[in-house]
Formats: C-alpha cells, sequence, structure tokens
C-alpha cells in the first residue's frame, strides 16, 4: 500500500484510547487471530515480566494500524551468545504470529524485513517463534523470503492438537474414542455424580468473573504445578498477568469460561480466548484428588460443544506436542514453528549461515 510506513512504538504510548481503538480495530481485521497480541493480553504481559526493552513494530497508513508485532534484541540465541532480532515471546503466549490486517501481509513482512536490514545492529539475524506454518500470514511470508532471495531456515516444528470438525461433539467423540473409552467416561460421570451434583457452567460474558480466576488459581495451586512452583500463583507477575489478562478478555468479549462442578465446588476449569474464526485453550486446570473420575477429560467432552459455535472454524490446544490427554481427544493438528531469517549485508548474512548450519533444519 502506498504510504504504509513501518515504525518503532513504545508500548507505553500504545496505552492511550485513540491507540487503543486502532489496536483494536486490527485485532478484528488479522488475517491470523492471535489474542496474546491483542491489547488486553499483550499490554499485561509486558508489565508483568518487565520488559521494558520491547518495542512495537507498527505498521501504519492513513491513520490505520495496520500491523503490529512485539520485537525485542536479545543477547543469547537457546543458551548460546549469539545476538539477534526477535519477535517477543514469553512462557504464557502460544502463538507469535504478528497482527496484520488481511490484504497487508506482504507489505508487512516487507517492512518489517527492510526495518531489520537497516536498523540490525549486533543481531545477526531476525527469529520469530511459534509461528502458524500454514495460512495467508505465512504464505506471504514465503513468498517475500522467495522474492527477496532471502536466506532463512525452520529450525524447529511442532504439530499440537486441534479441534476443527464439521461433525455434531457426539459423533466427534465417538470418532476419537474407542466405545470402551466413552463407556468408562461415562461410568466415571456416573460415580463421581454419587458424591454429589455435577454441573457443567459455560461463561461469556463477566458475571463472577473475579471469584472464578480466584478458584482456577487455587486449583492449579493444589495440584502438580503447585508442588513444582509452575502454577500461575506462584508468581505474582503471572498471577497478576492471569487476572488482568481474563478481566481485559471479558470486556472484550473474546472469554470463554468452563467449569465442572461438584456440589459447586469448581473440580475442573477452561479459559479459552474467542478470537473468530480462531479460539484458543488458554489454561486449564483440575482436582488432582479426584483423578481417578478424570474431570479434566469430562470438561473436555463438554469443551466439544465448540463444534456447535459456527464462527469458529478452529480451536488451538495451545498445547505441546503428544499432550497425554487432549491429543487422543482432539483429532486435527495445526503445525507451528521456529523460524530464523537473514538480515543485513552479505557479511552479517555469511555468519548467520555458519549458525543455521549448524541446527537441525526441518521441511517447511
Amino acid at each position: 500500500m502506498p504510504g504504509a510506513v513501518l515504525r518503532l512504538v513504545q508500548p507505553s504510548t500504545m496505552g492511550k484510547p485513540h491507540e487503543m481503538a486502532r489496536w483494536q480495530r486490527l485485532a478484528r481485521q488479522a488475517s491470523e487471530p492471535n489474542p496474546f497480541l491483542e491489547e488486553w493480553y499483550l499490554l499485561p504481559a509486558l508489565r508483568a515480566m518487565g520488559a521494558e526493552e520491547v518495542t512495537l513494530a507498527c505498521l501504519e497508513a492513513d491513520g490505520d494500524l495496520l500491523g503490529l508485532m512485539p520485537l525485542a534484541r536479545n543477547w543469547h540465541y537457546y543458551g548460546r551468545p549469539i545476538p539477534h532480532l526477535a519477535g517477543w515471546s514469553h512462557p504464557n503466549s502460544f502463538l507469535g504470529a504478528p497482527l496484520v490486517a488481511r490484504g497487508m501481509e506482504p507489505v508487512f513482512w516487507r517492512a518489517l524485513l527492510s526495518h531489520a536490514d537497516a536498523h540490525a545492529g549486533m543481531a545477526l539475524f531476525l527469529h520469530l517463534t511459534h509461528v502458524p506454518l500454514e495460512g495467508a500470514l505465512t504464505g506471504a511470508l514465503r513468498q517475500v523470503l522467495a522474492e527477496e532471495g532471502r536466506p532463512h531456515g525452520l529450525v524447529w516444528r511442532e504439530e499440537r492438537a486441534a479441534l476443527a470438525s464439521p461433525l455434531l461433539p457426539e459423533d466427534y467423540l465417538e470418532a476419537s474414542l474407542s466405545g470402551k473409552k466413552r463407556k468408562e467416561l461415562r461410568r466415571q460421570y456416573a460415580r463421581l455424580s454419587e458424591l454429589g451434583k455435577v454441573d457443567t457452567i459455560r461463561q461469556r460474558d463477566a458475571t463472577d468473573l473475579a471469584p472464578w480466576i480466584e478458584d482456577f488459581l487455587a486449583l492449579e495451586a493444589a495440584g502438580w504445578k503447585g508442588a513444582a512452583g509452575s502454577a500461575l500463583s506462584c508468581s505474582p507477575a503471572t498471577a497478576a498477568l492471569f487476572r488482568e489478562a481474563l478481566t481485559g478478555a471479558a470486556a472484550s468479549g473474546r472469554l470463554e469460561r468452563l467449569a465442572l462442578r461438584l456440589d459447586g465446588r469448581a473440580i475442573a476449569m477452561l479459559a479459552s480466548f474467542v478470537t473468530p474464526p480462531m479460539a484458543f485453550s488458554y489454561k486449564t486446570a483440575f482436582d488432582e484428588s479426584l483423578s481417578r473420575y478424570s474431570p479434566g477429560v469430562l470438561l473436555q467432552r463438554d469443551n466439544l460443544s465448540l463444534l456447535l459455535d459456527r464462527d469458529i472454524a478452529m480451536t488451538d490446544s495451545c498445547a505441546s506436542a503428544d499432550h497425554p490427554m487432549i491429543d487422543h481427544l482432539w483429532r486435527e493438528r495445526r503445525s507451528v514453528g521456529r523460524l530464523s531469517i537473514a538480515i543485513g549485508g552479505r557479511a552479517r548474512q555469511a555468519a548467520f549461515g555458519a549458525v543455521l548450519r549448524r541446527e537441525q533444519q526441518v521441511d517447511w
């Protein structure tokens, strides 16, 4: 687009009402939905992680925000002292796709790569993480890389569980699980019901959100994640991010909450972000003292009702590959990967080539 310019912006300036409105419009017209880069999630994440060094690469034209991606200068590359530019991420962000308005994908990638060439500093290359390997956004990147003859390599690939089917929930469950396993789930639900009243409650508004959040944090902390020190509540920063993100998602109409309750007490919970035509399973927890009844699986059985939402074409599990539970229930897969791209002149690209040759590259 003539007049489109990419500039680096400090995140603090994007909290102004006018900027927030532009950001929200971009999120709703993005070719690749990414809730982790919407304003209600990214700004709390930057505050929680103390990421003062991060800037936002913003593509703009005629007053409109047409693309956005957080960038950071990193001095270490997976344990090795190799300086590089990177799309900023953190352990509670599960997708690295920039927000780019539909139709602007090639313009965004050309502008981003041109900026990286001109402002590389000490960085040897540009590194993108958790990039979806299919779709218009990645297709445009491949096109631009080929046009420019720019060296690059896919250095990691993962197939993670996804839910995308025209089947009704009951039919999908039948196709996914054996008759023996479905019978076992019915038996577990019946046994659980002997302990008290069992309800599954789905919410897409902010009703009783604050106590729901605290119930989730307590439920997660009571399990193995709490014992390992990796539960959200084990760190004030991640607990604050969870509270702020769910509150912001609900205010933006982006949150779905699902809870399996026994006599009113939550025994399995799931928070998902709904960003049509995608949804993302963000965080889940269950009462491990009731594991004999498989409350987490029972909750996911009810979560198959997402198939009835015609605004949602696919739900990303945000789970690692070969997850012991969701991989057996959700039959579709979504490919994501890490991509390293050459920037700068010949000498820099030669150094990048040496780094790339040391990595195990995979097909893209």
